[in-house]
């Protein structure tokens, strides 16, 4: 079993499109920002934020996941059909670090270290001096009203069937 501290939270998960759902009764307190060029191309951006669960704590509630060797130690999971990055496994450990994203509340996922960090982008702390954003809706109502009515994302909790009333 992990060495590390366990947070007793049950906690289900999924892909964007609803195909691939999970649930993980405990998890590691690991949260973390992993910078290296592996999980950058793995989930598609500058990081992957990820958090362990114990392997023997994950049921597959909906579906299953895509697996792609990364190397010869790490198993990178994904949904076959929207292409949502879910979890990075290492073979021979005993936990599974899911993708804070991919949880229904990754604000209870605070990361709390980086690792990987000879990957770390040279303006990774200077992020917080660009334009603070804006919210979806800044584009116009019209298209985000569109958006919304034809969504097809799976909502942040676990639903006995999907798609709801409709195709995929």
């Amino acid at each position: 079993m992990s060495r590390l501290p366990i947070r007793e939270i049950a906690m289900s998960g999924g892909c964007q499109c609803g195909a691939v759902r999970y649930r993980a009764q405990r998890f590691t307190d690991n949260a973390h920002l992993c910078h290296c060029r592996m999980c950058q191309k793995a989930v598609g951006n500058l990081f992957a934020a990820l958090v362990g669960a114990p392997k023997d704590a994950v049921t597959w509630t909906r579906g299953r996941p895509a697996r792609f060797r990364s190397s010869a130690h790490v198993d990178r999971g994904f949904c076959r059909d929207c292409g949502t990055p879910l979890f990075y496994d290492s073979l021979d450990g005993d936990r599974i670090s899911f993708t804070i994203g991919s949880l229904d509340r990754p604000d209870l996922f605070k990361p709390r270290s980086h690792d990987g960090i000879e990957g770390r982008m040279p303006w990774f702390f200077e992020l917080d001096t660009i334009d603070p954003g804006h919210p979806t809706e800044f584009e116009s109502e019209d298209w985000a009203g569109a958006i919304r009515a034809s969504s097809r994302q799976h909502p942040d909790r676990d639903t006995a069937e999907w798609p709801l009333g409709g195709e995929r």
